[in-house]
């Protein structure tokens, strides 16, 4: 029984491994000659800060200095139970400062939905709102492909993501390296495909007529794949746009990352319960691709758990004789196994390619199978504690402009 069981366990973690597989052969090509429109939309500009005065100012900057109309754009910045500066280096900016008290509700998820409560008390309203984190820069077009888009109907943007700061260390030359594979093979695919594409936390644009239809309401760990979910269970397809980048700070320990990354495990989980049977039995039922996806993509964090434990006990059983008959797929498919396994790896330095990573990062990639494994010890001790509702803040300290950023790029 248990040998049968773990077979099966074994196929099934396969076929979404065979699935993603073949959704990557549908990201080569990137849609070009998108329609364009004059400056039109306005937009809230929201930014998520928690104790960020070290970079937020940075931010500001930036964002200030976006090649759109200055008058269609208001910047909010949320200064969710900030004890520092936040709030001052803010209005030293000319921006709007939102101080948020709530010690009880605590989190980015929570921040949000008071923000967008604030604002729609205001006499000025917006076409849409934008967000993103206090460590954030964003390209200086990026209003612009988000005024297209919205004009071309989409209600709900996901930009792409970059990393700020990948050369920094091995882990962060280790995210930058699953943000180069996640733009180009995550994505893109579902972009030609016209399935729902997903949101990153950071870089989202959302029409405020929806917003205002359905409420915020993702207030869980991981607020952005929550929303996501609410949206595709409603028929609402969000939508990716390639050219419109916006660059991420990322821990530079381990320590720090172990910390953030389990936090979003803990939060999957959460979303996971919640979404993935909903979503399967509505694909199933209306025979839609984008729902049964959306289902996968939500139960991913549990290919993680089980393919821990399953490949855990492949090895024990590899060094054991005696130990179990359990059949390994490997051995009764190793042409199928092998395929799956070494083409997903392979990809990953095309991705870094095809994005036109620095040269400095592909040495990261020696030690990107740690980073990965590390994933299996997180992804479990984050099973025993989903029901953790605490949000943690990763703190950011690295002030980089944009203009140092690309010039170090490029150097």
């Amino acid at each position: 029984m248990l040998d049968n069981i773990m077979l099966t366990f074994q196929i099934g973690l396969a076929l979404v491994g065979a699935y993603q597989l073949f959704l990557t052969f549908f990201g080569w090509y990137r849609p070009r000659n998108k329609q364009k429109f004059a400056p039109q939309k306005s937009f809230a500009v929201l930014v998520a800060a928690h104790n960020e005065e070290q970079v937020v100012g940075a931010l500001i900057e930036n964002l200030k200095a976006l090649d759109y109309p200055k008058e269609l754009y208001d910047i909010f910045v949320i200064c969710d139970n900030c004890t520092d500066n936040t709030a001052d280096i803010a209005r030293s900016h000319g921006v709007n400062a939102m101080e948020r008290h709530n010690p009880n509700l605590r989190g980015k998820g929570y921040a949000i939905e008071w923000m967008l409560k604030e604002l729609w008390k205001r006499e000025r309203q917006y076409d849409a709102i934008v967000m993103f984190d206090a460590d954030n820069l964003s390209s200086p077009d990026y209003l612009i492909h988000m005024n297209n888009d919205l004009c071309s109907g989409s209600r709900v943007i996901q930009a792409y993501l970059d990393s700020k700061n990948p050369t920094d260390s091995w882990v962060t030359g280790s995210y930058a390296i699953s943000y180069y594979f996640a733009n180009r093979f995550w994505q893109m695919p579902r972009t030609n495909l016209g399935l729902a594409n997903y949101l990153g936390g950071t870089g989202m644009c959302f029409e405020s007529k929806l917003l205002k239809q359905i409420g915020w309401g993702a207030t869980s760990l991981v607020e952005d794949l929550e929303f996501s979910m609410r949206c595709i269970k409603l028929g609402i397809r969000p939508t990716y746009n390639y050219e419109a980048i916006v660059y991420d700070e990322k821990p530079l320990t381990f320590k720090v990352s172990a910390k953030q990354r389990l936090r979003w495990m803990q939060g999957h989980f959460d979303v996971a319960k919640r979404y993935f049977f909903p979503l399967l039995w509505q694909g199933i039922k209306e025979g839609s691709w984008t729902k049964i996806d959306a289902a996968i993509y939500s139960a991913n964090v549990y290919n993680f758990f089980f393919g821990a434990i399953i490949s855990v006990l492949l090895w024990i059983k590899s060094v054991t004789p005696g130990w179990s008959d359990a059949p390994m797929l490997a051995d009764i498919n190793p042409v199928f196994f092998n395929t799956v396994s070494i083409a997903i790896y392979v990809l990953l330095p095309i991705s870094m390619l095809v994005e036109k990573a620095p040269g400095k990062v592909y040495k990261y990639l020696i030690l990107y199978p740690v980073f990965m494994l590390s994933w299996w010890p997180i992804t479990f001790y984050a099973f025993f504690t989903q029901n953790n509702k605490q949000w943690s803040h990763t703190e950011h300290t690295r002030v980089i402009r944009l203009d140092e950023m690309k010039s170090k790029q490029v150097s």
